[in-house]
């Protein structure tokens, strides 16, 4: 029997941002006609981790819906997981960094209206004090600046910064009146919200349905379904 993917999703009160991550579990199933695929959350909104686990027979992998590998994936989702039957739920590394993502938010910049040359670009992310997720960022801004062949900075709009509005204003000062913004978050919600009030020529939209990034949360899936497979990083089992 392959196992359940379990998709562990941020809680937002955001309906719009609830409808997206439903919507990118219906485009997984498409893609994968006969998987059962399931949501949980990590707070807000139900059902939780251990709600879900309780309603699944059998196998579980959780493929975490998060962009980088902070505390969420270090920490909250092994505790959730903790009294789970560890030789029946896996957990899988965060999606990014990825070449996958970088291909999606080019995409969802050209939907913006960016045009295809070297204007700069700041890749906006929630933020993080965990530096392995900052890190994680970094590298996402690195593949996306090889996608467009374009410079890109990382912008964070939460915590330690420099918030998308100062990354914004650097580029404005050395001579970049076009700047991007390129929105490294999963689904609207707040933070997506904060984004579209800054002074960029153009702001792409959350990743959303993209489908690079269905296509990445299958491959995270494949990942930890063969065992002790180290791709992006290995499958942890619980």
């Amino acid at each position: 029997m392959n196992a359940t993917l379990l998709a562990v999703a941020h809680g937002t009160r955001d309906p719009q941002g609830v409808r997206t991550v439903l919507a990118l579990l219906d485009e997984i199933r498409r893609l994968r006609p006969g998987l059962r695929v399931e949501p949980a959350r990590l707070g807000l909104v139900e059902p939780s981790v251990p709600q879900a686990l309780a309603s699944l027979p059998g196998p579980v992998i959780a493929v975490p819906l998060l962009l980088a590998s902070g505390y969420h994936v270090r920490a909250d989702i092994p505790a959730l997981l903790a009294e789970a039957d560890p030789g029946t739920v896996r957990v899988t590394p965060a999606l990014g960094p990825s070449p996958l993502l970088a291909h999606a938010l080019a995409s969802r910049l050209t939907e913006a209206g960016r045009p295809p040359n070297a204007s700069p670009v700041v890749l906006a992310a929630t933020g993080s004090s965990d530096p392995r997720a900052r890190a994680d960022t970094a590298e996402s801004a690195r593949l996306l600046s090889a996608h467009l062949n374009a410079p890109v900075t990382t912008a964070f709009a939460s915590g330690e910064g420099p918030t998308p509005a100062e990354a914004i204003s650097a580029w404005h000062t050395a001579g970049h009146p076009d700047v991007s913004l390129a929105t490294h978050l999963l689904a609207p919600g707040h933070f997506a919200h904060t984004l579209t009030q800054t002074t960029a020529r153009w702001t792409s939209a959350p990743l959303g349905t993209h489908p690079s990034v269905a296509e990445l949360v299958l491959r995270r899936y494949d990942e930890a379904a063969v065992p002790h497979t180290e791709v992006d990083g290995p499958a942890r089992a619980y």
